[in-house]
């Protein structure tokens, strides 16, 4: 299977360090524009456990998801990265969104970035249908984090997803990650 790599080129998401692959392909989408946000390095541990079990996994972090046009905007159905997403959404057996708590819901960069779903509409599995969407919210206190993730599971609905029955919260207050 091939899949964008971010620069416009496509990977073969089949080979992880030169060994075949054949798990279902996992997709994490998250974090925020903050090198080492907190968001993102849960997002990758989660990833880090699906591949430990099998899983092809592929990041979609902060740094591409911060050069995503607004969607519907100018600029928007040009966008490189836009259509790479996209794309590798569509060939994505289950997903993961994580989020920032800002302001009790989650972060516009990520509800942006999930509105590019839309571009599936008329496929023949449209929007998030029969994927499993796994979802991590963090924030500065646990209300936060809730909220975060109540919002999060119901547009993964909106979407005919399936979100897991475990969604994570990390209060991040603690200093749970280091530099995040």
């Amino acid at each position: 299977m091939r899949l964008p790599d971010g620069d416009g080129l496509l990977i073969d998401a089949s080979l992880i360090d030169g060994s075949l692959i054949d798990g279902p392909l996992i997709v994490g989408i998250g974090g925020s524009p903050s090198a080492q946000s907190s968001t993102e390095q849960a997002l990758a541990l989660a990833l880090q456990e699906a591949a430990r079990i099998g899983a092809r996994t592929l990041l979609i972090g902060g740094e591409r998801l911060a050069r995503l046009p607004h969607y519907l905007t100018p600029g928007a159905a040009s966008s490189c990265d836009a259509r790479d997403m996209v794309e590798t959404i569509r060939a994505a057996d289950g997903l993961v969104f994580a989020s920032p708590g800002y302001h009790g819901s989650l972060s516009g960069m990520i509800k942006n970035a999930i509105d590019y779903v839309e571009e599936t509409a008329r496929d023949d599995r449209p929007y998030l249908t029969d994927i499993p969407v796994g979802l991590i919210a963090t924030a500065s206190g646990a209300q936060g984090a809730m909220s975060t993730l109540a919002t999060l599971r119901a547009i993964v609905h909106a979407l005919r997803g399936w979100p897991t029955p475990f969604g994570a919260t990390v209060n991040t207050s603690g200093g749970m990650f280091a530099d995040g």
